[in-house]
């Protein structure tokens, strides 16, 4: 996949696998957070790196108010209208839909930014949480929009006069607040108890290298029986169950936009022999590792 390189403002790095963004935004006020309209973010990368393929190391929030289009992230095409939510996660790879197709507020924080003592953190560690959402132009529109909107004049203040503790308030506010938006359905189940979150949070850091889940009850202090039960409640699934969806996820993201051969991406993912990574994959995807990357090949 040849990727054209972005200026160095524009936090593009190629130090992974899959190329993507680490987070650099030019002249910032405070650190770890940016809040900016999606057409401005547009000018200050290279053309048509958005509409391609790439990962991002922060989280992202995009509050849709012009246009429609469609953004996909993790193979999954939402699509985008005025009062679309879009929550973009860490290590998700992504792709904006035609340039000027939509603008919105784009809101971008590293994980450690938000405040640690509001509950938000809670919201943080879920690696496969609801996407989109569809805002009415009801309450739910009104509130998400009036706190984008404090949080874009705070961060407009003079430069030296930016509060980052207002910004990191009002950040925990938005992600409470779509916290307790109607769950969309199609990603039910990502909620759950501290086991749980405390599951996911281990599981983002180990899964290359264990899909035991005696290891994680092990690492975590529980027993796998209060994993389960944890996942059951959570999501409907075993422990194993979910420690499992999430390497497979990692192995169709590097199938669908690296060139790695098969064997080197099971390799990375803790499988010593290929026909065993090969086995796990079709279990997992319902179709073999060479099927899925012909299926899912990058057109940019």
């Amino acid at each position: 996949m040849e990727i054209v390189r972005e200026p160095a403002d524009a936090g593009f790095r190629h130090d992974g696998p899959i190329p993507g963004f680490g987070f650099a935004p030019p002249e910032a006020p405070v650190t770890g957070f940016e809040i900016v309209e999606l057409v401005a973010l547009r000018r200050r990368v290279d053309e048509g790196m958005l509409e391609r393929f790439h990962r991002v190391d922060f989280h992202t929030l995009t509050l849709v108010t012009e246009g429609s289009g469609e953004h996909v992230v993790d193979f999954v095409a939402h699509p985008c209208r005025p009062g679309t939510l879009l929550w973009v996660r860490p290590g998700q790879v992504q792709r904006f839909g035609p340039v000027d197709a939509v603008n919105g507020v784009h809101l971008l924080f590293t994980p450690a930014f938000p405040p640690r003592f509001t509950g938000a953190d809670r919201l943080l560690t879920s690696w496969h949480g609801p996407t989109c959402r569809q805002l009415g132009a009801d309450r739910e529109y009104a509130v998400i929009s009036s706190l984008l909107a404090q949080l874009t004049a705070e961060y407009s203040h003079p430069s030296g006069t930016v509060s980052a503790d207002i910004l990191r308030f009002l950040l925990a506010a938005v992600l409470l607040q779509i916290d307790r938006l109607p769950d969309p359905g199609a990603e039910s189940g990502v909620g759950g108890s501290d086991v749980y979150a405390r599951l996911i949070a281990e599981l983002e850091r180990g899964y290359a290298t264990t899909r035991r889940a005696e290891d994680y009850a092990r690492r975590l202090g529980y027993t796998v029986k209060t994993l389960t039960r944890a996942c059951l409640a959570a999501t409907g699934q075993s422990a194993k169950h979910v420690i499992d969806t999430r390497v497979a996820l990692e192995a169709q993201r590097l199938l669908a936009h690296t060139d790695e051969p098969v064997a080197v991406i099971g390799r990375r993912l803790g499988f010593k022999e290929p026909t065993n990574f090969g086995k796990f994959f079709t279990r997992l995807a319902g179709t073999t590792p060479g099927d899925f990357r012909a299926a899912h090949r990058d057109d940019g």
